[in-house]
């Protein structure tokens, strides 16, 4: 559960119960009844290349500071979830792409996220790294640093990615165990 409280909850009670029609627990206002409902955060973002090499990012914030992973971040409301990966991309990478067919979703029910992942051709190799990075690369496959990826998703995303590059249309990946 979120600890969040809006302003307009403040001067409100809410108490961890099922509502009526509910199959699990919730906070409800003892006021009005007002369910407040925590759902799964909706992360966006790319596997981009510039020619045959990988834009990667090390993260400059928690968690995993210092770890390398492709831009992505959470989606923000008002936004496509194209738009949302092309402003990630812009904002850890300095980085203008081309957003192109959906290569993977991700479940991560344990964190409460969906992680909606492209792939993107660079428009061109121009990157830097952005308040969030502490450095940006281009690198070929056979430098991607994987013992220091931030999380399994990078992995499973930069080789699903070659697993479908030669390809124009496919369906879009899922869930991979640990390498």
């Amino acid at each position: 559960m979120s600890s969040f409280v809006s302003p307009e909850e403040e001067d409100q009670t809410f108490s961890l119960r099922v509502p009526d029609g509910d199959d699990r627990e919730r906070l409800v206002c003892d006021t009005c009844g007002f369910v407040r409902y925590d759902n799964p955060k909706i992360i966006v973002g790319a596997v981009c290349t510039w020619e045959d090499r990988f834009l990667l990012v090390r993260r400059a914030i928690e968690p995993r500071v210092g770890y390398w992973a492709m831009p992505a971040g959470y989606m923000e409301l008002g936004e496509t979830t194209q738009d949302g990966a092309a402003r990630e991309v812009w904002e850890e990478a300095k980085a203008r792409i081309r957003v192109g067919p959906l290569l993977a979703i991700y479940n991560l029910a344990r964190i409460s996220q969906v992680q909606l992942i492209y792939r993107a051709e660079m428009l061109s190799p121009d990157h830097a790294p952005g308040i969030e990075s502490q450095e940006t690369i281009l690198v070929p496959w056979n430098d991607i640093p994987w013992n220091h990826l931030a999380y399994p998703t990078v992995d499973w995303a930069l080789r699903q990615y070659r697993d479908t590059a030669h390809l124009d249309a496919f369906p879009p990946m899922g869930n991979l165990e640990a390498r």
